[in-house]
């Protein structure tokens, strides 16, 4: 990727953007270029969501992949947002704090290094919204 585009991308980077069709009021994450409901009639828009959502279902990683040991226990959850898209993403926390149900709202975080140099990327993952659990 070159650097011009590498920096056009960053609002995807550093922001839950996906998509959302005027016609039929559903929202997309990952973005989509046509709505899978309304076809070609659909009038399809960027869309930031909000970030706060719901564990739908979860799972406790005990045994981590490489370059992630050393969070080893960590929760990874199927998350759906307040507008409806669903994702995977990280639940920083006890892992025993978890449940399905429970609201998240999203931070911004470290998820790891890369290259030679150690290039450090970020992103977004989880944590219990306490104010609303």
């Amino acid at each position: 990727m070159s650097v011009a585009r590498f920096w056009r991308k960053q609002i995807n980077r550093y922001n839950i953007v996906g998509t959302h069709c005027k016609t039929c009021d559903t929202h997309y994450y990952p973005p989509r270029n046509v709505c899978p409901k309304c076809r070609r009639d659909g009038d399809i828009e960027s869309y930031k969501f909000a970030g706060p959502g719901e564990v739908v279902t979860y799972t406790i990683i005990h045994t981590a992949a490489e370059g992630f040991e050393m969070q080893a226990p960590y929760a990874l959850a199927i998350i759906e947002l307040d507008e409806g898209p669903r994702f995977t993403s990280q639940v920083v926390c006890d892992p025993v704090e978890v449940s399905i149900g429970l609201r998240v709202k999203p931070v911004f975080r470290k998820l790891g290094e890369s290259g030679d140099k150690g290039m450090i990327y970020y992103g977004t993952k989880y944590v219990p919204d306490n104010d609303r659990n």
